[in-house]
C-alpha cells in the first residue's frame, strides 16, 4: 500500500528550527515530485516547497524562501523540510505529497508545527 508518513513536528519558539521528514513506501519514490503543504486553522492548504525527482530543482513559497529548505534522499525514500527562523505565522499542519503526473498522487497524514513562546 502506498504510504507517506510525516514526522518531526512539534512546539518551537519563534526564531527556532525544526526538520520535518516524510518517509515513503509502496510506490516508486524516485519517480515522484515531492512537495510540502501546510494548512493553518481556518485557512486553505498552501504549497510550501517542491523538489523534483532528481533533486536538482526546488521551488518555494515567497513566505518561506530563504528560511526553509526542501531536500530528499532517494536512497532512503525520504523527503525533508528544514525550517529555520520560524515565525508564529508558520504554525500549521504540514503535509507531504508525492506526485507523478498521470500516474499517482499520495498524501501523508500531516504533522503539526506550532510556533509559540
Amino acid at each position: 500500500q502506498p504510504q507517506l508518513v510525516e514526522s518531526g513536528g512539534g512546539l518551537v519558539q519563534p526564531g527556532g528550527s525544526l526538520m520535518l521528514s516524510c518517509r515513503a513506501s509502496g510506490f516508486p519514490f524516485l519517480s515522484a515530485t515531492m512537495s510540502w503543504y501546510r494548512q493553518a486553522p481556518g485557512k486553505g492548504r498552501e504549497l510550501v516547497a517542491s523538489i523534483n525527482n532528481a533533486a536538482d530543482k526546488s521551488t518555494y513559497a515567497s513566505s518561506v524562501k530563504g528560511r526553509f529548505t526542501i531536500s530528499r534522499d532517494n536512497a532512503k525514500d525520504t523527503a525533508y523540510l528544514q525550517m529555520t527562523s520560524l515565525k508564529s505565522e508558520d504554525t500549521a499542519a504540514y503535509y507531504c505529497k508525492a506526485i507523478q503526473t498521470g500516474a499517482f498522487e499520495y498524501w501523508g497524514q500531516g504533522t503539526q508545527v506550532t510556533v509559540s513562546s
